[in-house]
């Protein structure tokens, strides 16, 4: 069968512009190639990067050093999600994933008189409305405060709030090529963390920049298969998709599943879970109408619970289809789903590093998905119910 993906990459333009493919199928495709280039602007930018790490008080140790709130709305919180256990593994001191969402209304809980915090900020536009609100509330109001902003836009608020504060925040600016043009982001989620797992890896960015090659390649080894697996899915008649995954890719989970839900203007709904917690009540839900996606860690007191799981579902018949995404071959969970998509790194890889690959599944389904649905997936919401950046906000003091 051919690469359906390439296919639509292959569409005479004049087709592309009329169905709404010019940008969505380019940038999910471009990403195994982006994350080099990302890694060369972080490792050209390092000793910036490295002093506003010092300054924040990161590599004090587990005492002193600073809290560490990674800052962002939809798939730039799940961006925070994804990576905030490597850096706590890194830096040896508290990371957590905050949305910007619960930290503008809230603001005064996350924060204590006489601590150190430290954000990491996330925004593909710079210009997210909770996002520049609390970068400019924070900067005005808690002169404590040190910022980094991860975007891919120069001319975004976030980047121009930044250099008019370079004494206490600084924005890493990523190409211009992965400012995705499409409603969905892909390449800009994968390659926003990407960075901030450069970030997290400064002291050994070098070789950090093995395991981005080895990324890079599995990427491009894994994107034919997907494409043709989450082609064939949507072809099925199903209205509903859940998600699994534990640890970091319980994050893919979340972004997976916002991806289909945009891609598809809710005409498909999803569920985000862990292994454990969809036994809670959630599995009720995985019906003869669902797409069931396990991503399967490669740590194996994880997988074991994972395993148990799909061998439930199968033993229960739940699901319309079931795809699993593993490292290595992936021979223990082969004959438990219908699709077994394995990516080319050891079977002991660490999740840490998968986010940027497995996230391509979910991407890929709600691509085909939209297309499916009678929907652009470049404007997927004709609408107008959701836009590519948010529209702004009221702000209340």
């Amino acid at each position: 069968m051919a690469n359906p993906l390439r296919t639509l990459l292959e569409l005479p333009e004049q087709e592309k512009s009329e169905r709404g493919l010019e940008h969505t199928p380019r940038e999910i495709w471009q990403q195994p190639d982006t994350w080099g280039m990302t890694y060369k602007l972080c490792a050209a930018r390092s000793a910036e990067i490295n002093d506003v790490l010092r300054q924040a008080g990161i590599g004090r140790g587990s005492i002193s050093s600073p809290t560490v709130y990674l800052v962002g709305a939809g798939t730039s919180d799940y961006t925070g999600r994804a990576l905030a256990p490597m850096m706590r593994a890194r830096w040896g001191c508290d990371v957590w994933p905050l949305p910007s969402t619960t930290l503008l209304t809230v603001f005064d809980v996350y924060h204590r008189g006489g601590r150190e915090y430290f954000w990491i900020s996330f925004s593909r536009s710079g210009e997210s409305p909770e996002g520049v609100a609390l970068l400019d509330r924070a900067l005005q109001r808690c002169p404590q405060i040190r910022h980094l902003v991860i975007t891919c836009n120069p001319q975004g608020a976030m980047a121009q709030i930044c250099a008019r504060h370079p004494e206490r925040s600084f924005a890493l600016i990523l190409d211009d090529a992965v400012n995705d043009r499409g409603l969905a982001m892909t390449s800009s989620f994968s390659n926003m963390l990407l960075a901030g797992q450069c970030v997290a890896n400064l002291d050994d960015l070098k070789e950090f920049g093995d395991t981005v090659k080895r990324l890079s390649e599995a990427g491009k080894q894994f994107l034919p298969g997907a494409a043709e697996a989450a082609s064939e899915v949507t072809t099925a008649d199903f209205n509903r998709a859940c998600f699994v995954g534990s640890g970091v890719l319980r994050a893919v989970a979340d972004e997976c599943s916002l991806k289909v839900v945009e891609l598809s203007a809710g005409k498909v709904t999803t569920l985000p879970e862990t292994p454990l917690g969809l036994r809670h009540g959630p599995m009720s839900s995985v019906d003869d109408q669902t797409v069931f996606v396990a991503f399967l860690s490669s740590e194996a007191r994880r997988r074991g619970y994972e395993l148990d799981l799909l061998r439930e579902i199968d033993r229960k018949r739940l699901g319309k289809v079931r795809l699993a995404v593993t490292a290595g071959e992936g021979a223990d969970v082969s004959q438990l789903v219908d699709y077994c998509l394995p990516l080319d790194v050891p079977s002991d890889f660490p999740d840490l590093h998968r986010p940027v690959l497995d996230v391509m599944l979910g991407q890929l389904i709600g691509l085909f998905a939209s297309m499916r649905c009678g929907l652009k997936p470049d404007q997927p919401s004709p609408g107008g119910t959701i836009t590519r950046v948010v529209q702004p906000i009221k702000l209340y003091s």
